[in-house]
């Protein structure tokens, strides 16, 4: 028994805009969540890595959420929301600061970093954050930046416990591990690729779609793409993946989400390029080279 969310497509995980003065641009950050549903997004991912979620303070998480719950409900579309610490204490009681968000589909919950739990620990923190979210949970598996990777075993134990609804797969490769969870998970257990070169194939081999930092630029074409693995379609997928690749090598040339965020401010979506420190704002050369991958595939 896992959970009743059912996930499906290209979902985007919003940067954060900020304005000259610093602050978050929420006008911008609405006019950016139309029009990636517009292009076809599943639906939004507010406060996750891209959104650069540690920068931001209460308040302004908080209004992040709001804007995007706003749009979504108004799409009646679904929304992802970043809730995952360090520790299973504060991590339920962010999840549980979920229960008034109407809009909200699921929780990403991250592997918790810096401590490097057992397996056994990473599986008993999920379960308790499932047990106490009002939302159904997502497993975020990236190792690189946690430094404690979710194993296959500990995957599939929790495909099967309540309100887990999947997990997002960031792993460096399309490794064994992860070909292992795709073939052996439930139906109800959604894959979700979270390493944008492997997103085709994931979707070919079972996964259910993608959040995908990549998709903020050419997002019709990531939509596109995501479907064609999603419906088998090999020769037609494959010219969107293939087409796709500079897009993806450019947009993390240098530390998610500079290069987006230059991007979209190059082509006027946001205010501003910036970061909030420690993060920097990518350089001119790493720019042109997105722009170029962009109009070279056609977004």
């Amino acid at each position: 028994m896992g959970s009743s969310a059912t996930l499906r497509g290209v979902y985007v995980p919003l940067v954060t805009p900020f304005a000259a003065d610093g602050s978050v641009a929420i006008d911008a950050m609405e006019s950016l969540a139309h029009g990636y549903l517009d292009a076809g997004a599943a639906g939004l991912v507010p406060l996750g890595t891209t959104g650069e979620s540690p920068a931001l303070d209460a308040d302004e998480q908080r209004a992040v959420i709001d804007v995007c719950a706003t749009v979504s409900t108004e799409r009646g579309t679904q929304m992802i929301v970043g809730a995952g610490t360090n520790s299973t204490r504060t991590t339920i009681a962010a999840v549980r600061r979920l229960a008034d968000i109407l809009a909200a589909t699921a929780a990403l919950v991250v592997v918790p970093y810096y401590v490097r739990p057992s397996q056994a620990g990473i599986v008993a923190h999920y379960v308790e954050v499932a047990q106490a979210s009002p939302v159904p949970i997502i497993v975020y598996n990236i190792p690189y930046r946690t430094g404690r990777a979710l194993d296959a075993d500990g995957l599939l134990e929790l495909a099967g416990t309540p309100n887990v609804a999947g997990v997002k797969q960031a792993v460096g490769s399309l490794d064994g591990d992860t070909l292992r969870v795709l073939a052996e998970s439930p139906d109800d257990f959604h894959v979700l690729g979270g390493e944008d070169p492997y997103l085709f194939p994931t979707a070919l081999l079972g996964g259910a779609g993608a959040i995908c930092a990549s998709a903020h630029l050419c997002t019709e074409r990531f939509v596109a793409m995501i479907e064609c693995g999603l419906a088998g379609k090999v020769d037609e997928g494959l010219a969107h993946h293939e087409a796709l690749g500079p897009v993806i090598a450019a947009g993390f040339a240098e530390p998610n989400p500079c290069v987006f965020k230059a991007v979209l401010h190059a082509r006027g979506k946001i205010p501003t390029p910036d970061l909030r420190l420690p993060m920097t704002p990518a350089s001119p050369a790493a720019l042109t080279r997105a722009l170029a991958a962009v109009e070279a595939a056609g977004g």
